[in-house]
This record gives C-alpha cells, sequence and structure tokens, in this order.
C-alpha cells in the first residue's frame, strides 16, 4: 500500500538569502567530491491557496508574530499569551516608487485579498484592505527563514520580503531574542531610474489590550533609527507593562511618531496622502502620550535611488519586551495571577535593548542561523523529512513554550486561540517529543529537575503536570503511568545527550522513587506488567495488561538499570533487570495475538473507554522510545516488527472519505491519515478509548519514525507524507499542526523521524557517536545534534570501504569512538584497515566489527571544535 502524493508539498532551490551576511559552509580539504545538492529548500505555497499561512517569528518563550502567505502580519502573540487571528489596525509595509518623468504610486507590500469577504460593515480596515496590492504572491518556507515574492506585471519592480528569527541550537539566549528580522529587496525592474521607499507602520500595543499613556518617540542612537513605543499606564511590575521598537540601520529614513488623532477614517487617510505624494514622511505630530484606552500608530520609511536594473535591501528590525507574565491558566488560589519573569529580562532592559543587541550581532546571529538552516537543509533526507522537522521546530517559539527567569523551560500541550491549553509540561504528551532534547539539551534537562526534585514525593508519585511558581502547591491527581515511566527513559536520553554525570547524581534518588512507585500501584506482584488502574495521554484509565503501558514500562526499567549501573547502585541495577526480563517474557505470552499486541482485559465491553482487542498505533511507544535512546528491544524483535506493520497496514488510511469518526476531526476526506487505533479482528468495544478514531499528527510521527526503526522505510514516509500534504497552506497552516490546540507539543516527534533515517545516536558517558542510514547509504549526508554541539556526517560507503566525514559547526565535541556502517565485504571476524585524520593531524585507532557497524576506537579521546572535520576511512 502505497501513500498516493498530491502536490501539496513542493521543495525547491531558491535564491540565496538576502540578508546582509550568506557565506556557505565550507566542507573538509580531503573531502572527494560530496554530491552537490542545494543550498536552500524551501517549500512553496503560491496565490491563492495561502489563506491559512502564518510563519512564526519570534524566540523561544518570546512569543511571536506571524508572516502571513500574502505578505500581512498576524497572529500578534508577543504579550505573553496566544492571539490566533489577532490583526493590528494600521500595521503593514507599504511601497512607493516614481520612475523618471512618471507620475508616483504607492501600495501595499501584499498580495490581494482573496475571497470571501465576511463583515456586516465591509471587511475590517485594520489591515488597510482597501489599499492597492501587487497581484499574487509566493510564499517559500524553510524554518527558521521564510520567503514572500510579490508578482505584478503592471508594476515596474520586484519586491522580496526574507525574515528569520535567530535560531541557533545550543544556544538558548540569542535564540530566545524577542525581535523578527525583515528585509525587503526591491528591484527596478524597468529602464527608468526610480526613487524608492519602503515604510513599516506598527500599532503600539504596549499595554496589550489595555492601552493609555502609549507614547513613540523617535531615536537615532549607535547606528539604529527608529521609533521607542511605551505604555505607561501600569507600572514595570505588571504583566501588561511593556515595550517595543521598530528600527533600522537605514540611513535616508522619515517618520511619523503617530498618526492623525482625529475621527472617522482620517488617520489612515491623511497617512496614505502623505506617503503617495513624494515617498517620505512628514513629522508633524508631537509625541505625546495618548489618553486613557488610546494609543497610536508610528511609521518609519526607508528611501533610496534605484538605477535600472539595480535591487537596494531595506532592513527593519520589530523587538518587544514584556518582561512579566501572569499565571492566568491555573485557578489553585496559592498560584493564580503570580507574576513570573522571562527569561529575556536577564539580558535586556526594554525593547530597545534588544533591538540594539540584535543589530550590532546580526552578522553572527544570521550567519549561525543560516549555518544551522543549511546544515539541516542539505541532506539527502526525503524533503518530506525535511519539511516536517523544520516547520514542527517552530513550535518551541510559539506560545506553547516559554522560559522563566531562573532558565526553566515550561511548556502547554498547545494554545487555545487566547491561552495556553493544559498546563504545564504534561509528562505523557512531551514524552513524544524529541526535538528540544536534541537542538537545546540543556532547556530539556530543566524540565527533568523539576520532574524529579519537584514533582515527584517521598513516595515516588509524581505530578503529570506542573504547578508554577513551583513550591507554592502541587499538582494533585493520580499519577500517569505513561508519563511517568517515560519521563525515566526521557532522564537517560538526557544523560546520554550530555554526558553529565553529576546532572544525573542530581535527580536519580528522584528517578529511582519515581521508578519504583510502579511496584506500589501498576506492578504490584513485580513480573514486569502493568495491571492496575493506569491513567495516560488518551485523558482515561486502562486496566489490565496492555502494550502501550508495558512497552514503555520495560524501557523504563532497562533505562532505570543503565543509570543505576552509573551511580554505582548494583543491587538496584539487578533488580530492574530481573523484573524487566520477567515482563517480556509475561507481557508477550499475554498480550500477543500472533499479529500484533492487544489489551488482555475480560471487562473491555462493559467498562468504558478500553482498547481489547484493537490495534493501537501506540502500542509499542515504549518500544519507540527505547530506538531512540539506544535501550535495544524491550520486546522479541519478531513481535515487534510484526506489530508495527500491522499499524501501518490497518490504521494508516490513504484516503479517509469512508472512515467513521464521531470525535475531533483533524483529517478527512481525501486526505490521508493514521487512527489511533482500529479493531480489524472485530469486539470493537461500544465505546471504546476516547480519541480512538482521530488522527493525531504526533502519533503519526512517532510510528513513522518506528516503522522505520523496524525496516518498513517507505510505509513510515507514506505517513509522514500524509501529514505534510494535509499542511499544504490552504487547508491547514504548515506552521501549525493542532491537535489539543495550537502548534501542539506532540509534533515534536518529527524529529525522531530525522534519528530513524539516520541511525544518529550519541552517548556522552561513552565519548562515542554513531550513524547508521537506511536511506541512501551509498552517498549520505545529514544534521546530527547533541549537548556537545552539531554539524554535519556525510559518508560514502562501497563494498569493501567507507569514507565518512563528522563535520562539526557548532560546538566541541570530546569523542572516544565513531561508529559507521560496516562495508559489505567486511566480515564479523575481520580487522579492518583504518585512516582517521582531521586537517593534518592523524590520529591512531583501531576498527572492529560489531554487527552491522564498525567501531572505530581512537587511542587516545579527540576534540572536534568548530570549524574542523574528523575523516574516516574504512577498508577491508
Amino acid at each position: 500500500m502505497s501513500m498516493p502524493r498530491r502536490d501539496a508539498l513542493k521543495i525547491v532551490t531558491a535564491a540565496p538569502f538576502l540578508g546582509l551576511f550568506s557565506g556557505a559552509t565550507t566542507a573538509h580539504a580531503k573531502t572527494r567530491a560530496w554530491k552537490s545538492r542545494t543550498e536552500q529548500c524551501w517549500r512553496i505555497l503560491e496565490s491563492p491557496n495561502l489563506g491559512e499561512v502564518a510563519f512564526p517569528l519570534g524566540g523561544i518563550g518570546t512569543g511571536s508574530v506571524a508572516l502571513g502567505g500574502r505578505g500581512q502580519l498576524r497572529d500578534w502573540e508577543i504579550c505573553n499569551h496566544p492571539s490566533k487571528n489577532r490583526t493590528l489596525a494600521n500595521t503593514c509595509f507599504a511601497l512607493w516608487y516614481r520612475q523618471e518623468g512618471g507620475e508616483p504610486r504607492a501600495l501595499i507590500l501584499e498580495s490581494q485579498l482573496n475571497p470571501p469577504f465576511p463583515g456586516w460593515m465591509g471587511l475590517s480596515r485594520d489591515g488597510m484592505p482597501g489599499m492597492p496590492r501587487f497581484d499574487r504572491a509566493k510564499f517559500y518556507g524553510a524554518y527558521p527563514f521564510a520567503r514572500l515574492e510579490l508578482e505584478d506585471e503592471n508594476i515596474p519592480v520586484r519586491a522580496n520580503l526574507e525574515t528569520f528569527n535567530p535560531f541557533i541550537p545550543g544556544n538558548v539566549k540569542d535564540s530566545s531574542l524577542p525581535v523578527a528580522v525583515f528585509y525587503w529587496q526591491i528591484e527596478n525592474t524597468s529602464r527608468k531610474p526610480m526613487d524608492i521607499s519602503v515604510q513599516m507602520s506598527q500599532l503600539n500595543i504596549c499595554g496589550d489590550d489595555e492601552f493609555g499613556k502609549n507614547q513613540n518617540t523617535y531615536v537615532a542612537k549607535d547606528g539604529l533609527r527608529g521609533l521607542r513605543m511605551t505604555g505607561n499606564r501600569h507600572a514595570d511590575d505588571h504583566h501588561k507593562f511593556g515595550t517595543m521598537a521598530l528600527v533600522t540601520p537605514h540611513t535616508d529614513v522619515t517618520y511619523l511618531t503617530r498618526w492623525a488623532r482625529s475621527g472617522w477614517f482620517d488617520d489612515q487617510s491623511l497617512f496614505w496622502n502623505d506617503f503617495s505624494e513624494d515617498g517620505r514622511l512628514t513629522e508633524g505630530q508631537p509625541s505625546d502620550p495618548t489618553k486613557e484606552n488610546q494609543t497610536d500608530t508610528g511609521s518609519l520609511c526607508l528611501s533610496a535611488h534605484l538605477e535600472p536594473g539595480e535591487s537596494k535591501t531595506f532592513p527593519f528590525l520589530l523587538a518587544w519586551h514584556f518582561p512579566q507574565r501572569e499565571n492566568y491558566w491555573n485557578s489553585e488560589k496559592e498560584i493564580k495571577g503570580k507574576r513570573l519573569k522571562n527569561y529575556y529580562t536577564n539580558h535586556f532592559a526594554d525593547a530597545w535593548a534588544v533591538a540594539d543587541y540584535t543589530w550590532k550581532n546580526l552578522e553572527r546571529l544570521e550567519s549561525e542561523t543560516k549555518q544551522f538552516h543549511d546544515a539541516l537543509f542539505d541532506s539527502t533526507l526525503p524533503p518530506e523529512v525535511l519539511d516536517a522537522v523544520s516547520s514542527q521546530a517552530s513550535i518551541l517559539k510559539s506560545n506553547t513554550c516559554f522560559i522563566t527567569d531562573d532558565g526553566h523551560f515550561w511548556g502547554f500541550e498547545g494554545t487555545t486561540d487566547h491561552g495556553g491549553c493544559c498546563p504545564l509540561n504534561c509528562t505523557h504528551v512531551w514524552n513524544y517529543e524529541q526535538t528540544l532534547a536534541h537542538l537545546f539539551p540543556s532547556l530539556e534537562r530543566s524540565v527533568r529537575i523539576i520532574d524529579f526534585n519537584t514533582n515527584t514525593n517521598e513516595e515516588g508519585h509524581m505530578a503529570f503536570r506542573t504547578l508554577i511558581p513551583v513550591g507554592l502547591t502541587r499538582w494533585n491527581w493520580k499519577p500517569a503511568a505513561d508519563g511517568q515511566m517515560g519521563t525515566i527513559v526521557k532522564l537517560y536520553r538526557e544523560w546520554q545527550l550530555s554526558g553529565d554525570d553529576d546532572y544525573l547524581r542530581s535527580v536519580w534518588p528522584g528517578a529511582k522513587r519515581a521508578l519504583e512507585y510502579a511496584w506500589h500501584d501498576w506492578d504490584k506482584d513485580r513480573d514486569g506488567v502493568m495491571e492496575g488502574e493506569q491513567h495516560n495521554t488518551y485523558d482515561i484509565e486502562y486496566f489490565g495488561p496492555n502494550p502501550m503501558m508495558g512497552a514503555i514500562y520495560l524501557a523504563a526499567l532497562e533505562a532505570g538499570a543503565r543509570m543505576a549501573e552509573a551511580m554505582g547502585d548494583a543491587e538496584a541495577a539487578k533488580n530492574y533487570r530481573s523484573i524487566a526480563a520477567n515482563g517480556r517474557a509475561n507481557l508477550d505470552s499475554q498480550c500477543w495475538n500472533g499479529e500484533y499486541y492487544n489489551q488482555v482485559f475480560d471487562k473491555a465491553k462493559e467498562v468504558k473507554y478500553q482498547l481489547g482487542d484493537g490495534c493501537l498505533s501506540d502500542q509499542l511507544l515504549g518500544q519507540w522510545m527505547a530506538h531512540v535512546n539506544g535501550l535495544g528491544y524491550v520486546l522479541p524483535q519478531e513481535h515487534v516488527k510484526s506489530s508495527m506493520y500491522a499499524v501501518y497496514k490497518y490504521n494508516f488510511k490513504p484516503v479517509l472519505s469512508d472512515h467513521y469518526n464521531p470525535q475531533r476531526i483533524f483529517a478527512l476526506g481525501d486526505e490521508g491519515g493514521l487512527l489511533l487505533c482500529s479493531w480489524p479482528r472485530g469486539n470493537r468495544p461500544p465505546l471504546p478509548f476516547v480519541y480512538s478514531d482521530e488522527v493525531w499528527t504526533g502519533i503519526e510521527y512517532q510510528v513513522a519514525a518506528h516503522l522505520i526503526y523496524e525496516g518498513y522505510i517507505q510505509e513510515g514516509l507514506d505517513i509522514v507524507r500524509a501529514v505534510r500534504d494535509r499542511h499544504d497552506g490552504q487547508r491547514r497552516n504548515p506552521w501549525d499542526e493542532i491537535e489539543c490546540g495550537h502548534h501542539y507539543a506532540r509534533a515534536l516527534a518529527s524529529w525522531s523521524v530525522l534519528l530513524a533515517l539516520s541511525g544518529f545516536r550519541y552517548s556522552g558517558p561513552q565519548l562515542s557517536i554513531g550513524f547508521l542510514p537506511v536511506i541512501e547509504e551509498k552517498d549520505f549526508q545529514c544534521f546530527w545534534s547533541c549537548d556537545p554541539g552539531w554539524g554535519n556526517y556525510r559518508q560514502k560507503l562501497r563494498n569493501r570501504e567507507i569514507e565518512s566525514e563528522l563535520q562539526m559547526l557548532h560546538g566541541c565535541l570530546k569523542l572516544g569512538e565513531i561508529r559507521i556502517p560496516k562495508p559489505k565485504r567486511l566480515d564479523a571476524d575481520d580487522i579492518p584497515d583504518v585512516d582517521v585524520c582531521c586537517g593534518e593531524r592523524v590520529y591512531t585507532a583501531e576498527a572492529r566489527v560489531d554487527g552491522s557497524q564498525v567501531c572505530v576506537r581512537f587511542n587516545d579521546p579527540i576534540l572536534l571544535p568548530a570549524g574542523e572535520t574528523l575523516h574516516v576511512e574504512v577498508s577491508a
């Protein structure tokens, strides 16, 4: 069964980024003609199918503003809470031009609005819809960069916008800047010289929705010119207090600190008349504070002269700074309304300081962000995979996530249109996440500290949601079996990716209590099988043995045993392994039905919301976690492979038009998707577990990666392609996968597809890195990342030899060994020849065959700093 392919997903080569700096990374000198690949791949969307496009721009934990598919700015979510579909009056980019000897013309730098046009009094005036616009738009997205191309045969200029926010794996400070960078490039396509102006108008929303004493002030300082926006209705410790800054390094600038404060349509009329006349703004209004409940629009206009065929770039930086967020999402009296400071307040006093830092460091910020972008996309991975892993990384920049000033990361499950949904750090939803853990490991480690040192009580009961500020009260509900056991596996991941034994030691007592809590509640007879009431991510309780809880428990026991050994607790390690061995045999004998694993509960048709004989897509979630983290098989390999193929065979629907679903609808009609469950052998309970007929992207990515781990590569890619085809810009936003809310955290499982295809694995404690690609093995290239840094891996594999390169782009990696694929002609008892060097340095190493890999062990650990490439050749 192969997934039919629509044309929704297009990855194309685009022009180089138009920013100030664009250097490409250089490969090691010894590289032997690696295949030339696209420098930048972009997902392209075209008019009129751009209605759902909203590309988020902002930092981790800062909120964001989105660039819409037509070029409009939408979803203004910079005030510490979601605000989907929020538009701001008068806020837009606009172009003015006049050819030599011709008449001036002004128009909004957007494409035409598309029907339908609702509204009992016509369209809202917020976005100035009645002003001229370009005919069409093309939108290119390759997160964290977006590109907009405006097209109109009747306009003698070419207008392109490129935008980004800094996104540098491992660098939390620079990836958490509350800023969006915009570059407009305007080209004179006529045969006559012309004068050009590009302006941005911005509503001052300091005070969020409670305006008063708002003021815009023009500032020219240290190479920047622009508007400092303030609001003084609230004190600086109020959650609605904030500042904004709209700035540029451009030198030929005119501005308006505020538009007219008169009635009817005067403000837009007077502004447009002024701008349209000569492309310059006449500063005529005093910069004084507004009255109560009122605010102002300010404008910044950049001007230049263009000869025929000449182009120039007009840069804008928009920064914001809303230091205090209020806990609006919890009702507990101890914490409701409490204030929490944002992480970025540790570094910046206001929005102007953010803009100033960004400008002074823009060359580095853009270069390093582009370095990550190019490393990710300059790959032999399939385009749908690159699209999935990059697009969902944007969740980290949405209001799903934030960082407090103590450096701790917090995440809702997702967001509603106006608030965070299902707070906070829900263990069973964030079980699926792999992106944050691999790109910003320090933030992920901060979550485990709270899990084990705050949320786990003396009995080992872990609260599966966190109430903040921490220490005032605790989530008082039953524990989540999948979340609690999954957190043990995630701790093992954090330890492996960092190699930090002291970190593990600091949380190990709580982790040990959390693991052994299973014997008090879920596995009282310690036979390795969960049998009690098991609350889980479906918001229900399973009863009796079932594969989903069982496999996670087995993975947690194996992870626990390995961590116990590292902590010198040999007795605990032995105990965990003994229980795991029994559990492997018992769960397999009880739940294996000859094709896949199901629930064993004789009241599955009497007690509501059970699985019974169903084929659950999540049945081997724990085995997926084990694969991602190098824990091996927790259940018999042949049964795991059979079960995963059954999930694909029965639950993946290339077309959903005949699917019956009385529950929430996330996919339908001619779309493809993976159902949470099916009952291919009948015996469907009258009321099976809730959500069973739905399609969740996070589970789709998890299953896709697991299928790849089991060797079902095309089947896994079918699922990934179906997800991304559904998010085509017209049906759904490619940068917003919805489950229980927007930007749903479970979709961060998408990173595991990259891990499965590349076979990447890193162990900090063992100083070991390894790759085992399952596609394009003969000429493979892929991005990799861990706590010490990130870079590119390349290999050329032949029957008798393999040549590989580990390119270090950021950080510094200490290595004792590297594991790479075994050439076919190498036998298990062969002693391979090995050649290892880095630049002019040659290292001595020994190689041995270890299963499907060759382990190259260095005689002494080596250091690989940023900018260098380790070259390894192994031959029979």
